[in-house]
């Protein structure tokens, strides 16, 4: 299932070293200890890899910090990410969705408060919160980082929540119940310790549970594969289990659809075989029983007794093809599964992708893109099929769908796009209506947004955003900051941005969004054609992008630089060892490294072997080696200065990958920055005056090497 498959195994892509890690051996070669000088760095916490990463702060940070530009990015950057006019993007929540709930940050409470209003409140310029949990002040009382990680609470009322907490912005999670009424955590209620773990409500007294239950419980990526009934007042190692995977999956874990009234209507078990495949099984009369959906198949929502799914793969025998949203009658495919027609509901074009699919009370709501901007459709099922209706909502945008009534039919969607601030419409019976609209952060007067096309080495016609000043000189002077992802079937659509406005678009530069292979743009085939030993493509397009930006002489590589993190780390790493004669600045974030171990680094990376194969295999080697930009780094290139982020507490991409990297070219006499945040997790930040710092860095750094 797309939804909670995506969002639990990209959220939790956690890698840990582990003794028997450190001995495995590369593939046809000596152990991996003979081979890389650098592996004591993927001891995380270990004294010498930390006292490493402090040497290395302490020779960035003056170099960044001391630039006569910094303090003013940071005090810009504090400003915009603690500002109190933000948007405060609330969910609908309670009987009868009438409350909203919010998690706020601010320079008040720069770990975050979760707090409430009504809606009719909410409505207003200045809605009247009201405090449910205070993380600073409860950090503060236990002596913990707390960095919040989400609720998941108890339908309809919405009382009893499950809150996940992460000590220092891990991906590993503390559950604990809390009771949003009383405003404290449910004395003798659930509380599971920390672990990488999926956890839900099936009544107000019993959860599914996937964690780690001991030796034999947890895949080689490092995620549950047993799913177990916990009840109330039972000790959490008394759990009973109810379905149990095998080691060579990614994760398992369990889901109940409900009707408006909070009833739930089906239990369903997410088997997840490979991180782009999974078993779909509905618990029946206390037994698991699997569902004839093809592998990659994703259940999105319930809405009036219809199951929606979406394809990424063709299902012949259906019908449909890759891409489609369809649906199945719910009672139907319980008492028949093999025998029940589903219906079509949408059938995107080649240029088109369904970005995101949510259930009201009695409606589906999609958001589907057309090269690459965005449009809200309402689909209602019906005797004679599914009538559609499009949301009357600003054109030209990103848009997005925030919330939607579980018990109602309102919709909260967001509007954006490079130049304007979002703006934050409730959708329910008659026009929509606009709440609130974000204030401007940055001057965009005499800005404009243009979209091109390159060409790919294969043909392949490559479109990416463009802001920049109206009157740019075609010189190839303009200072030019790349951005790009490409990977996991995640979209980089136009998105306002402060920092990027204040901090680069204000000040002259000009900013690029490309939108390449590996993601999802254009649907599952725009993402597949970039798997595994075809991942070339994915670097070939951003390679095409910055010579078109070239070409066309908005800037040069004196003056263009480029930034990606995590899987767009990797993407910025190959682009420094394959083409640095394109840039002049590279900002690798959090990124993957060495593609050789990343499977063996730590348990999780086994997970993304569906995405770029794995590293240790022979086979897959042989493809991924001409490519990986660690063992790629070699003496006497001509590689501009680098500037490496990561953070020790990231258990989702192991700092080890930037640390060996950084290490390896400083050793061959390369010019390197590299800082390391010992607290933050994947977003390199715990807290929003750690955000602010890690901004102006990167801004500081491209100001230096691109502005000057």
């Amino acid at each position: 299932m797309k939804s909670l498959l995506l969002s639990a195994a990209v959220a939790a892509l956690t890698l840990s070293t582990t003794p028997s890690a450190l001995a495995q051996t590369a593939p046809g070669g000596p152990s991996a200890t003979a081979a890389d000088p650098y592996l004591w760095l993927e001891e995380v916490e270990g004294d010498k890899a930390l006292a490493w990463a402090r040497a290395q702060n302490a020779r960035s940070l003056p170099v960044l910090q001391g630039d006569a530009r910094y303090q003013g990015l940071f005090d810009e950057a504090l400003k915009i990410v603690t500002a109190q006019d933000r948007i405060p993007v609330a969910g609908f929540a309670g009987k009868g969705d009438a409350q909203m709930r919010n998690y706020w940050q601010d320079a008040t409470h720069v770990r975050g408060i979760w707090r409430r209003t009504s809606l009719d409140s909410y409505r207003t310029a200045t809605p009247d919160w009201e405090t449910i949990l205070d993380l600073d002040a409860l950090s503060k009382a236990e002596g913990k980082n707390w960095v919040w990680k989400g609720a998941t609470c108890l339908p309809p009322e919405d009382r009893y929540c499950l809150v996940s907490l992460s000590d220092g912005g891990k991906d590993a999670v503390t559950v604990r119940e809390f009771d949003t009424v009383e405003k404290r955590f449910v004395d003798g209620g659930f509380v599971a310790p920390e672990g990488k773990q999926n956890i839900s409500w099936l009544d107000k007294d019993t959860l599914m549970i996937a964690r780690d239950w001991g030796p034999g419980t947890m895949t080689k990526s490092s995620y549950p594969f047993v799913l177990k009934l916990w009840k109330r007042g039972q000790p959490i190692a008394d759990a009973t289990e109810m379905f149990r995977g095998t080691e060579d999956d990614i994760l398992v874990n369990g889901y109940a659809l409900r009707d408006p009234d909070g009833r739930a209507e089906a239990v369903f078990i997410s088997r997840a075989t490979s991180f782009f495949e999974n078993e779909t099984y509905a618990w029946i009369g206390g037994k698991a029983v699997r569902l004839p959906f093809p592998l990659k198949a994703s259940v999105q929502a319930l809405v009036d007794g219809k199951l929606a799914f979406t394809l990424e793969e063709d299902w012949s025998a259906q019908g449909l093809k890759q891409g489609d949203l369809a649906a199945f009658d719910l009672k139907a495919l319980l008492a028949n599964s093999a025998g029940t027609k589903a219906e079509l509901i949408l059938r995107p074009t080649a240029r088109q992708s369904v970005e995101t699919v949510a259930s009201t009370a009695h409606t589906l709501v999609v958001e589907l893109t057309d090269n690459v901007t965005g449009a809200l459709y309402s689909y209602r099922p019906g005797k004679s099929g599914w009538t559609r209706e499009k949301l009357d909502l600003p054109a030209n945008a990103s848009l997005g769908i925030a919330s939607v009534g579980a018990q109602t039919d309102q919709v909260m969607a967001t509007a954006t796009n490079f130049l304007n601030p979002t703006t934050l419409w409730l959708v329910g019976d008659g026009k929509p209506q606009q709440l609130k609209a974000a204030t401007a952060r940055f001057n965009a007067a005499g800005l404009v947004i243009e979209q091109f096309e390159a060409t790919s080495t294969d043909g392949t016609k490559v479109p990416y955003f463009v802001v920049h000043r109206k009157d740019i000189k075609l010189d190839g002077s303009n200072p030019t900051l790349l951005y790009a992802y490409g990977g996991f079937q995640v979209s980089m659509n136009p998105a306002y941005s402060g920092a990027i406005g204040k901090l680069w678009l204000e000040r002259g530069g000009v900013y690029v969004l490309a939108n390449i292979r590996g993601g999802g743009e254009f649907g599952p085939a725009w993402h597949q054609a970039g798997l595994k030993e075809n991942r070339q493509r994915v670097f070939d397009d951003f390679f095409a992008v910055s010579e078109d930006l070239i070409g066309r002489k908005i800037t040069s590589p004196r003056r263009l630089g480029i930034m990606g993190g995590s899987n767009g780390g990797l993407l910025m790493g190959v682009a420094l060892t394959q083409r640095p004669d394109l840039y002049n600045a590279v900002v690798i974030q959090v990124p993957l490294l060495d593609m050789q171990r990343y499977t063996v680094m730590g348990g999780a990376g086994a997970s993304w072997a569906g995405e770029y194969g794995d590293g240790t295999k022979a086979e897959d080697w042989a493809y991924i080696s001409k490519y990986s930009p660690y063992q790629a780094i070699k003496p006497g290139q001509k590689y501009p200065q680098v500037y490496f982020e990561t953070s020790t507490k990231d258990d989702r991409v192991h700092p080890g990958h930037a640390r060996k990297a950084a290490a390896k070219m400083e050793a061959l006499g390369y010019d390197v920055l590299y800082y390391e945040n010992i607290d933050g997790g994947h977003a390199a930040s715990a807290n929003l005056n750690e955000t602010a710092m890690r901004v102006a860095l990167e801004y500081s750094y491209l100001s230096r090497r691109l502005m000057d």
